[in-house]
């Protein structure tokens, strides 16, 4: 095994034109950590990626006239070079990946991109960090604190696992005042001495199980990935009252001595928390007079799309700006002046008096939850690739509001058993996953099952990489059939 003393604690300043990095996967955040690593004048970068795809072939020719070497197609992952100092792995990459198992049976330290970002910035230029995660909420929370903090008139910039990596940020010609970040449970896992400024774990349910399939419990592995981005928070850690884990989780933490707890909740917010009051925002955390008196913030209204998790995103965004001196007036203009990407709560038509709301960003049933707490009636149209989570409580809880059921995907069949135990009197229609034209038949079907009043809700609970390129793609394919079905 090869060593470097000095890579443990490694920052900006250290000796890199030692060490030899091996980067595994050549996706944004892999692209993005090579380009970083050059950055350091690493005297040896490897990047390895079994997918030799036109986008990969096209980065790895770049790669290459910077002296950058890299290996793609079947095989180029399976073995660990030798003489290896670091290797700094994609999100997305398991433990178990042989790559990654070869690492750590060696001790050689294993990083992701945001760990990297982190140390670039040490010791001298350190730009705040504002993080964000939980099961949903995150990318637009992440978006509404980007917005609070513009407002304030910050320079910023949203990164992470909203798209844009923190070291293409930190790359930029331009001095950053602080970083809204939102971390992914992957992200966290391969982060180690990340420090955030304050961070917030907005909820805590069920998801990405099968990434933790090799764990005894796999449930319990993700949630303290969740509970790591609390780990040395410097200023507030922000936890979801209505949600015991998070709360849990900062309880539980090893902070920065001083740091807050600061909770949120939608009803009347206790000491140290944020909430709503006639219909207002509210900070009761960040105000001298807290023990007697609440901060309007702005109103309900001014949150866009309405919906109570969506309130409760507010609110979190809130904590955060706040917990970085953002002014209340900013926090307001930040919400108004927001404009979410589509897919999320959106109203795409009305057609015979019936209202069809694309929320294909619901990947997972406490997303597809989220979105019913919003409506009265509905008739729900879902599936695709559950990802080991199951649907017997969102059923069980959101049954008396469904009007009728359209399933589609891989998965459909587990929704399907869901409806048929704890809801038999709805009414299920189960399409053929592979049929030509499914979300065309599923809206039709739909259609017919709606009465004036209700709404059809693109709410899948599940991740649609079974038949389409992502949750935008099924978003995009249920509007068009939403048009089709109101020029028909």
């Amino acid at each position: 095994m090869s060593t470097l003393d000095w890579i443990a604690d490694a920052d900006r300043l250290s000796p890199w034109r030692e060490a030899t990095v091996v980067v595994a996967g050549l996706g944004t955040s892999g692209f993005a950590a090579a380009d970083g690593l050059m950055a350091l004048g690493a005297g040896r970068i490897i990047v390895l990626d079994a997918a030799d795809t036109p986008a990969n072939v096209e980065k790895a020719d770049l790669l290459a006239r910077l002296d950058v070497e890299v290996t793609l197609g079947a095989g180029a992952t399976a073995s660990l070079p030798a003489g290896v100092h670091l290797v700094v792995t994609s999100p997305g990459w398991r433990p178990t990946a042989p790559l990654l198992a070869q690492a750590a049976e060696r001790g050689i330290p294993i990083w992701g991109e945001v760990e990297l970002a982190w140390r670039m910035m040490q010791p001298d230029r350190v730009v705040p960090w504002l993080g964000v995660t939980g099961t949903n909420g995150k990318t637009t929370t992440t978006s509404m604190l980007e917005s609070m903090l513009s407002a304030a008139g910050l320079r910023t910039s949203a990164v992470g696992n909203i798209g844009r990596p923190i070291i293409e940020a930190l790359l930029d010609e331009i001095d950053y005042d602080v970083l809204a970040v939102e971390l992914s449970s992957f992200q966290l896992h391969w982060m180690h001495t990340v420090a955030l400024h304050s961070a917030a774990v907005l909820n805590l349910h069920a998801d990405h199980l099968e990434w933790y399939a090799d764990a005894e419990d796999p449930y319990a592995a993700y949630a303290a990935d969740k509970a790591t981005i609390y780990a040395r928070v410097t200023h507030a850690c922000v936890y979801n009252d209505a949600d015991p884990a998070t709360e849990q989780m900062v309880a539980e933490a090893d902070v920065t001595e001083g740091a807050r707890a600061i909770g949120f909740r939608l009803g009347t917010p206790a000491v140290s928390m944020l909430g709503v009051v006639d219909d207002m925002l509210v900070d009761r955390a960040f105000v001298e007079q807290r023990r007697d008196s609440a901060m309007p913030l702005a109103e309900v209204i001014d949150v866009r799309p309405l919906a109570p998790h969506n309130v409760e995103n507010a609110l979190a965004a809130a904590a955060l700006a706040r917990s970085f001196g953002v002014s209340p007036r900013a926090v307001k203009e930040g919400l108004l002046s927001l404009h979410l990407g589509d897919h999320r709560i959106q109203t795409v038509g009305e057609v015979d008096g019936v209202t069809f709301v694309d929320d294909s960003k619901a990947t997972n049933p406490h997303a597809a939850a989220s979105s019913m707490r919003a409506f009265d009636s509905i008739v729900w149209v879902a599936g695709g690739q559950a990802k080991g989570t199951t649907f017997d409580e969102l059923v069980t809880t959101y049954a008396p509001k469904l009007r009728g059921a359209v399933l589609l995907g891989v998965d459909r069949g587990v929704i399907a058993d869901a409806l048929a135990r704890h809801a038999p009197e709805v009414p299920v229609i189960v399409l053929d996953s592979g049929e030509t034209g499914a979300m065309d038949v599923a809206v039709a079907e739909a259609a017919r099952l709606a009465r004036p009043g209700d709404t059809v809700l693109l709410a899948p609970g599940c991740a649609s990489r079974d038949m389409w390129s992502g949750y935008d793609a099924r978003g995009r394919d249920f509007t068009d059939a939403v048009g089709r079905l109101g020029h028909a």
